[in-house]
């Protein structure tokens, strides 16, 4: 099977990778670029851990051909903090306990910023509606609930000081 070359922008550097054409993205990320935030739990769409952004859309990277990203952006957890300083989302996980084992972490995290930059205050509702592709086997999803609006929180303080 030939492989493909396939260049694209990923948490806003430039990436170049060959890969076959019927390799994931989930696959390619992982071990092709060692970007292994994004876990397989299911490899069906159904789990949400490999959950990244693709031009703006969140999607499950094992339903993405990795030659699908061919000229496209990717956001993936790995991108999420600024150097050694994590994202308040990140930091609301940890205060809030909201996390175990996680393998659902990174998809969790991924799905729920692009959430608050599309809704910056969404009620719970909202939130448990938007996270519903994302399955937690170890805390339940209070903590979660909780940390995200903690972080939305946070980061609405942060603007209106701006």
């Amino acid at each position: 099977m030939k492989s493909l070359q396939v260049s694209t922008t990923i948490n806003g550097d430039a990436a170049e990778f060959l890969c076959a054409p019927d390799e994931t993205l989930l696959d390619v990320l992982r071990n092709r670029l060692g970007l292994t935030g994004a876990k397989e739990g299911c490899g069906t769409g159904d789990c949400g851990a490999c959950s990244v952004m693709l031009n703006g859309r969140l999607v499950c990277s094992c339903l993405v051909l990795g030659a699908e990203a061919e000229g496209a952006e990717i956001a993936t957890i790995e991108g999420l903090a600024e150097g050694d300083v994590l994202h308040p989302l990140q930091q609301a996980f940890i205060d809030h306990a909201a996390l175990q084992c996680g393998v659902c972490t990174p998809g969790i995290l991924v799905a729920a910023k692009a959430l608050l930059d599309r809704d910056p205050d969404p009620s719970d509702e909202a939130l448990r509606y938007w996270l519903a592709g994302n399955l937690c086997r170890c805390t339940g999803y209070d903590k979660i609930i909780a940390a995200v609006q903690a972080a939305a929180a946070e980061m609405r303080g942060a603007r209106d000081v701006a």
